[in-house]
């Protein structure tokens, strides 16, 4: 997916708030944004925020054999990646002329400038050695990726630690971290990246620039320097031509930010090596503010339950009192039970439309006889005991209906109807209620 080009409104507005001094995000020139530095479960796993460019960090080690120039030195090896999650314009799979300078950029500014020593990765001379990977990852792409990449390497590096071993003739024995404590690198300085954007070939200057400033931008500027002031590594890129006074000023600049960076990450590695020590919580669960949705975890509000019964008892006297409740429920026949009071249907009469349809059943409706209903084809007979009820069952359909007997049941003959005196009697009902229609 390619990028959304700017309109030239949106570029003259940003090359015209630059020429006043201003920033979109109301930062001044030399201004860094944010820096919050997050260490994962695992040692040399850590996430760096710089505003709202994030890279992920992450240092592995393996046992392997060294190479035959270097029998002595332990390997680095710098991988970082530009994933379409962190950008759209980013394609998967295809290395971009952007993803090979950065990595080039980052093997210069940490490995030959020799921050970490790797004559201290070798086991055996010759045979085996150390690999130190370095994986980084691109999470969110909001400008300056070179920087938060640098931070987040020369943090995971300081922060990671490697199993120890033994020697023993040929034998090479590794320990878990259960058995001995994990051994960290050997690192002889922090080198960090600044960048610094030119606009208007080279008047006006930027520290650290956003996403949309880099798209304006004339050239960039990058310089890798340490603490003690010493310059790791330069690269100017945009074709633009730099005075010797510009870069002289860049450094200064440079070896200030440098300082800040470098003692806001050796403060967080500090934090996070007390924080195991003393086996409080730490990760990145434990890093994300509470007020967020992908928090975990909740400030606890405190509850006062010293005056809780005195409060239900006032909310107990004060509620209506409950509605007569039946002791004894009534038994209308065996079998069955009432409880409560009988209370007439409320849905309502029936509609027109309905009502006709009961009309025009035809031979499957029921018959009215003697203030029973009874469906065409059925056999009503006296059961001849006086507690058992009297059962109308049909020998197609499997309803049952239980009519109330009375006290003093009185004989019923059996009796068969047949089809023709089922409509006959259907008849006569459909034609009172036609009339008390017309009536109405």
């Amino acid at each position: 997916m390619k990028e959304t080009p700017m309109s030239n409104c949106e570029r003259r507005f940003l090359l015209r708030a630059i020429e006043e001094k201003k920033r979109l995000d109301g930062r001044q020139t030399y201004d860094y944004r944010n820096i919050k530095i997050s260490f994962g479960t695992d040692y040399g796993c850590c996430i760096v925020e710089l505003g709202k460019t994030r890279v992920l960090g992450q240092v592995s080690c393996e046992l392997v054999s060294p190479k035959l120039n270097r029998a002595t030195e332990g390997i680095l090896f710098f991988n970082l990646e530009l994933s379409q999650m962190a950008a759209p314009a980013f394609e998967p799979g295809r290395q971009s002329d952007l993803l090979v300078k950065l990595n080039r950029l980052l093997e210069r500014c940490l490995r030959n400038s020799k921050c970490i020593d790797t004559e201290s990765l070798c086991v055996v001379a010759g045979e085996k050695v150390w690999q130190i990977r370095v994986d980084l990852h691109l999470l969110n792409h909001d400008g300056n990726i070179i920087d938060a990449a640098s931070i987040a390497a020369i943090v995971a590096l300081c922060h990671f630690r490697r199993p120890d071993v033994s020697v023993q003739g040929d034998e090479v024995t590794l320990y878990t971290l259960e058995e001995r404590d994990p051994v960290p690198l050997s690192i002889h300085h922090m080198p960090i990246c600044v960048s610094f954007a030119f606009f208007q070939q080279g008047t006006y200057l930027l520290v650290d620039p956003s996403e949309r400033e880099e798209r304006v931008m004339d050239g960039l500027l990058v310089i890798a320097m340490n603490k003690h002031r010493e310059i790791c590594t330069i690269q100017s890129s945009g074709g633009i031509m730099l005075l010797k006074d510009q870069v002289l000023r860049c450094s200064k600049i440079a070896g200030v930010k440098v300082v800040e960076i470098t003692e806001l990450i050796q403060r967080a590695l500090e934090n996070d090596q007390k924080v195991r020590k003393e086996g409080g919580k730490f990760g990145f669960a434990e890093s994300m503010a509470n007020q967020r949705i992908t928090a975990f975890k909740m400030e606890k509000a405190p509850i006062d339950t010293s005056d809780v019964e005195e409060k239900a008892e006032e909310i107990i006297s004060e509620a209506e009192p409950p509605s007569e409740v039946v002791s004894k429920p009534v038994l209308w026949t065996p079998g069955t039970a009432q409880i409560g009071e009988g209370i007439e249907n409320s849905w309502g009469h029936l509609e027109d439309s309905e009502k006709e349809d009961e009309d025009e059943g035809g031979s499957d409706e029921a018959v009215i006889l003697d203030g029973v209903k009874m469906d065409p084809g059925v056999e009503v007979s006296n059961i001849g005991s006086q507690d058992a009820p009297i059962v109308l069952s049909d020998s197609e359909e499997e309803e049952m209906i239980i009519l109330e007997p009375d006290k003093n049941p009185k004989k019923i003959r059996t009796q068969t109807i047949s089809a023709t005196q089922v409509k006959a009697a259907s008849k006569k009902p459909v034609k009172k209620r036609k009339k008390k229609r017309a009536a109405n």
